[in-house]
């Protein structure tokens, strides 16, 4: 970045208990995120997550990988947190966990300690990651009055009968 103070980074918000910080990034446009109005996430329903991980070790590019939704809390039972597959390192942290129609479903805050939890079973976990879920992001952007799109998904369930998630 340029030494020129309107060109700096600043934080616009946090929430430190979600782990979860919004910054503003100059001279960077894009898109507006996507979140459902509502959490629709089911276990087993695959993700996909983006990111910049072991930067320096390894691609400065983005990264993406894919998994599932492993359950719908982190550790000791932590409703905050989506537990997912998808391999992360650090340097996904902050990263969007999106759906399969790209919709913003969480953001990446971590990974289970391997070593830790190999010292304390004698077997080493894999892919045991976590994501905060959308509802904590999208309450931090409403907070700091950002906006995103936020949508009703539909679908229709076996009976052919019409169903809306809210």
């Amino acid at each position: 970045m340029r030494d020129d103070k309107s060109d700096a980074v600043r934080v616009i918000g946090t929430d430190a208990g979600a782990d979860l910080a919004i910054l503003r990034v100059p001279d960077i446009a894009g898109d507006i995120a996507s979140f459902p109005a509502s959490g629709l996430e089911k276990p087993g329903e695959p993700v996909i997550v983006a990111g910049y991980p072991l930067q320096g070790l390894l691609t400065s590019k983005a990264s993406v990988t894919t998994g599932i939704i492993s359950a719908l809390a982190g550790p000791n039972e932590d409703k905050k947190l989506i537990q997912i597959t998808a391999p992360v390192q650090p340097g996904n942290s902050s990263g969007p966990l999106v759906d399969a129609h790209g919709t913003v479903i969480g953001v990446v805050v971590s990974k289970r300690n391997g070593l830790r939890v190999a010292r304390a079973t004698g077997s080493i976990p894999e892919n045991i990651n976590f994501a905060v879920t959308a509802d904590l992001a999208r309450a931090l952007l409403d907070k700091n009055n950002i906006k995103y799109d936020a949508f009703h998904r539909m679908w229709f369930s076996r009976s052919r009968k019409f169903r809306e998630g809210v």
